[in-house]
């Protein structure tokens, strides 16, 4: 039987590098990806003569803007354009080249910012979105709607995953754009090596946030692309296909803090500055549609904390300017 040719947008982010790891370990040699550089993908055109060139039979959509806070605030036209166009691009050549299987990545802030927690998927589309990054949600929330209407109007199999807060080897270290988990790593390995006595942490430390290990995501995401058709379909329906990707399981700030702190060896105090704010008070996505089609996360925090240190310390400046 001939190995399918597989192709993975978004390779070198920590997703799509992620997923291209995953699927050397089990065994796919014939795995297609392509720079920046070699195929803008808000290029409908390039992208199209792309499809055309290569027989390509499945695809994961793992290409995106992404950023924190700060820069969703700054850049919302980028955001919204720039995955509209990527995702559009990609899902519509996939289609126009006969390509039958395609696997869309999206995010959690496709929620609404009050929704019931844990998140289930049919919460989609039910209230009003977190106004600090709803260009960059309403792009992923069209990006599900690409995939269902493809399915539905000319038979294909595209599949949707919303993974909760990822973090692992590639994440972003950048002192200003960073998320949670590699701002908090950064900081506490600088105040060891200044030796520091200690170390404050933004808000009460009450928050509750779920996190999954990127390699995780990636087995997960494999895992919902090879499930047969009607073991997939018969966990979602036609107007909520997507499924959503967690550990199933959060934490509070104040216990994510003092894990890193543990894991970097940081020995000085932590200090919760109450005064600052702590965002939503809990964000929790219910996986009990990925479970029951037989994928549970299996990297615990501090084992995936301990990995990613182990992958910062190993880049040096490279990571950290």
């Amino acid at each position: 039987m001939t190995e399918p040719l597989i192709f993975v947008a978004g390779h070198r982010g920590m997703v799509g590098a992620a997923i291209v790891r995953r699927l050397r370990a089990l065994g796919h040699d014939n795995i297609i990806t392509r720079s920046r550089q070699e195929l803008n993908l808000l290029d409908q055109q390039a992208v199209s003569r792309f499809f055309a060139e290569h027989r390509i039979e499945q695809v994961y959509v793992a290409a995106a803007k992404v950023g924190g806070i700060h820069a969703n605030n700054t850049y919302p036209a980028d955001f919204i354009y720039e995955n509209l166009m990527v995702e559009a691009n990609l899902v519509h050549a996939a289609h126009t080249h006969g390509v039958q299987k395609l696997l869309f990545l999206g995010s959690s802030c496709i929620y609404p910012r009050l929704a019931e927690q844990p998140m289930r998927e049919d919460a989609l589309l039910t209230g009003t979105l977190e106004p600090t990054n709803e260009p960059y949600a309403v792009a992923k929330i069209a990006g599900i709607k690409l995939c269902e209407s493809y399915n539905r109007q000319h038979g294909r199999d595209y599949r949707s995953v919303m993974p909760t807060n990822l973090y692992g080897p590639g994440d972003n270290f950048h002192p200003e754009n960073s998320h949670v988990i590699p701002a908090l790593m950064r900081r506490f390995h600088e105040a060891k090596e200044r030796g520091d006595a200690e170390v404050v942490v933004w808000g009460s430390g009450t928050p509750r946030r779920e996190f999954l290990h990127v390699d995780d995501m990636a087995a997960a995401s494999v895992h919902v692309m090879d499930l047969a058709p009607d073991v997939y379909q018969a966990n979602t329906r036609p107007m909520c296909s997507h499924i959503n990707v967690g550990c199933g399981a959060d934490v509070t700030i104040r216990e994510l803090a003092e894990t890193v702190a543990r894991v970097v060896g940081f020995e000085g105090q932590v200090v919760f500055d109450a005064t600052k704010p702590d965002g939503a008070p809990r964000k929790l996505l219910d996986v009990s549609r990925l479970s029951a089609m037989g994928w549970n996360a299996g990297i615990t925090l501090e084992q995936g904390l301990r990995d990613t240190y182990d992958w910062y310390r190993a880049q040096g400046a490279e990571v950290r300017s």
